[in-house]
C-alpha cells in the first residue's frame, strides 16, 4: 500500500469534529471598533489566496513516490521552469507577519484577509518550514495584530465545489477547520466566519448549490465570497446592479429546501495586478455612501488574488500595500476586514433580510419552468430542455474565469476521482470506522488530495497523471484497510 511519505505524519484533518463544532457555536466576538465607520465614505478589502498542491512526486517512480508539496519539488529542482521562484513563494507565505506589525508600530491601520489551503499548510509542516507557520501563528494570536488580519475558511484540498461530490466537499470544509484549529487554536478558529471557495467556484445546479450553502452554514460560516459574474438577481435573473454592497445568496433545491448566507461580491476579474497594485482601494476612493434599507452606508470594494504568484505579487505588492495602508489609515476610505464591515452594518440595525437576494447564474431560467419541490427528475428534464435550446446554458457552475469548464475534457481524472469517492463512502460507512482512527485519516487524506483543482487546471499531462495516481492509491488503501 502506498504510504503518505517516509516518516511523514498525517495532518490533523479528522477526529476532532466535536471540538470544532464547539468553537463554531460560540457567539462571534464583537468586531473591533478601531475604525470610525460614521466618518467613512467608502472602504476596501483585499484578500490573499495562498495554495500549493500535494503531488506524488517525491521519488523517481510515480507509483511509489511519496506525496509531497509541489513547493518542495520546486525547491529541489530550481533549474526547471519557474521553480526558481520557490524561495520567494516561501517569503510571500510569511511576509504579512512582518508587514502588519511594522505598520501597526507606525500607528497605521493595516487590514488584510488571508486564505491558505490545507494542502499548503500541510506541505509547509512536512517540509519543516515551521518558521513560516510560527510567523502566521504569531500574527493570528497576538492581541495587537489579530484584528488587522481576517482568516477565511476554505476547502482543505482546494476542491472546486460544482464538480466535487457534496459529501466530499463537506469533508473538505471540516478538514480545513480541524487543521486550522490544530495550528492556530480554537479561539482563532472561532473568529473565522467567512469562506473563500477554491477557484471562486460557485455551483449553479440547484441541488448542488443548496448543499454547498447548507454545508457552510452547518459549519458555522456567516458569509461567503462570490465572483460577480457567477450570480444573478433572484427576482429578475439580471446581473447585479450594485456589486459593492453585500447580498444574500439564496439557494433552493429541487425538493424545495432553501439555505441562505451573506455574500460579499468580488468584483472585476482575477488578475493579480488588481490586488498587487491595491486597485480596490483606488476604486473605493471614487465611491460615496449609498442607500441600503433606508440607511446611508459606505460601499465595500472587495478583491482576492494569489498572494505569491506572478512578478507583481512577488515584488510590487509589499511596497504598494505599505503605501496604501499609510494613505488609507485614518482617512474616509479605509482598508477594512469584512468582519468589521458587516459588524458595522449589523450595529445599524440592518440584517441579512435587508440585503438583495441573489442566486447562482442560470437558475432564474430553471425556476421559470418548474417549482421548488417538483423534484430531481423534473429538474433534470428542465435542464436538458434548456441545454438543447441554448448551447451556452450549463449547470457546471461558475468560477473566477468565464472560459474554463471544470468538467468538460477532464474525464480522465474525474472518473477515477468519483470512483474513489464512492469507494470511500461505501467502505468507511459499511464498517462504521471512527474518524479518529489512523486508517480513516489516511484514506480521507488521499481522497481530499485527489480532488485538488490543479489536477484539472493544467490539462492533460503530468498533472492528470498525478491526480489519477492519488485516486489509485485511495482505492488501494480502501481495499487494504477497509476490507469487509
Amino acid at each position: 500500500m502506498a504510504a503518505v511519505g517516509p516518516g511523514a505524519d498525517l495532518p490533523p484533518i479528522s477526529g476532532n469534529e466535536d471540538a470544532v463544532a464547539t468553537a463554531m457555536r460560540r457567539a462571534p466576538e464583537p468586531a473591533p471598533g478601531s475604525i470610525h465607520f460614521e466618518r467613512v465614505r467608502s472602504s476596501a478589502a483585499v484578500a490573499l489566496h495562498m495554495h500549493q498542491p500535494l503531488i506524488p512526486a517525491g521519488g523517481d517512480r510515480l507509483e511509489t513516490a511519496p506525496v509531497v508539496s509541489n513547493l518542495e519539488c520546486m525547491l529541489a529542482n530550481p533549474h526547471l521552469g519557474d521553480n526558481h521562484d520557490a524561495p520567494v513563494f516561501l517569503q510571500c507565505y510569511a511576509r504579512m507577519a512582518d508587514l502588519v506589525p511594522a505598520l501597526l508600530r507606525e500607528g497605521k491601520a493595516p487590514r488584510v484577509l488571508l486564505d491558505y489551503s490545507g494542502t499548503l499548510l500541510h506541505g509547509l509542516a512536512r517540509m519543516g518550514r515551521h518558521d513560516v507557520l510560527d510567523a502566521l501563528v504569531g500574527l493570528t494570536r497576538a492581541p495587537e495584530t489579530r484584528d488587522a488580519v481576517e482568516w477565511l475558511g476554505t476547502a482543505w484540498g482546494h476542491a472546486v465545489a460544482p464538480s466535487t461530490p457534496a459529501a466530499d466537499y463537506r469533508l473538505h470544509v471540516g478538514a480545513w477547520q480541524q487543521h486550522f484549529a490544530a495550528l492556530f487554536g480554537p479561539d482563532a478558529l472561532a473568529r473565522v466566519r467567512g469562506f473563500s471557495p477554491a477557484e471562486m467556484a460557485l455551483p449553479n445546479h440547484p441541488d448542488v448549490a443548496y448543499e454547498f450553502v447548507r454545508t457552510l452554514r452547518d459549519a458555522g460560516y456567516e458569509w461567503v465570497l462570490v465572483q460577480e459574474h457567477t450570480v444573478e438577481q433572484a427576482e429578475t435573473g439580471r446581473a447585479l446592479d450594485r456589486s459593492h454592497l453585500p447580498c444574500r445568496l439564496v439557494c433552493t433545491g429541487s425538493r424545495g429546501e432553501t439555505a441562505s448566507i451573506v455574500a460579499v461580491v468580488k468584483t472585476q476579474g482575477s488578475d493579480s495586478k488588481l490586488v498587487g497594485q491595491m486597485q480596490p482601494w483606488y476604486e473605493a476612493r471614487g465611491l460615496d455612501r449609498v442607500e441600503l434599507a433606508g440607511r446611508r452606508v459606505p460601499p465595500l470594494v472587495s478583491q482576492i488574488a494569489d498572494g505569491e504568484n506572478g512578478g507583481v505579487m512577488m515584488n510590487e505588492f509589499p511596497p504598494k500595500f505599505v503605501e496604501v495602508v499609510r494613505a488609507a489609515s485614518g482617512s474616509d476610505v479605509p482598508l477594512v476586514t469584512v468582519r468589521e464591515y458587516l459588524g458595522y452594518l449589523w450595529s445599524l440595525g440592518l440584517g441579512d433580510h435587508d440585503l438583495l437576494a441573489i442566486q447562482p447564474v442560470h437558475q432564474h431560467r430553471v425556476w421559470a419552468r418548474m417549482q421548488p419541490g417538483d423534484g430531481p427528475e423534473r429538474l433534470a428534464a428542465v435542464t436538458d430542455e434548456l441545454r438543447r435550446e441554448d448551447p451556452r446554458f450549463h449547470m457546471e457552475g461558475g468560477s473566477w474565469t468565464n472560459d474554463r469548464s471544470w468538467v468538460q475534457g477532464y474525464q480522465a481524472v474525474l472518473g477515477p476521482m468519483l470512483e474513489a469517492s464512492v469507494g470511500f463512502h461505501q467502505r468507511v460507512a459499511a464498517l462504521g470506522v471512527s474518524p479518529r482512527e489512523p486508517r480513516y485519516r489516511n484514506a480521507l487524506f488521499h481522497l481530499l488530495v485527489s480532488q485538488t483543482s490543479c489536477f484539472r487546471y493544467w490539462g492533460e499531462g503530468a498533472w492528470t497523471d498525478y491526480g489519477r495516481e492519488v485516486c489509485r492509491r485511495t482505492q488501494e488503501i480502501l481495499r487494504h484497510d477497509f476490507a469487509a
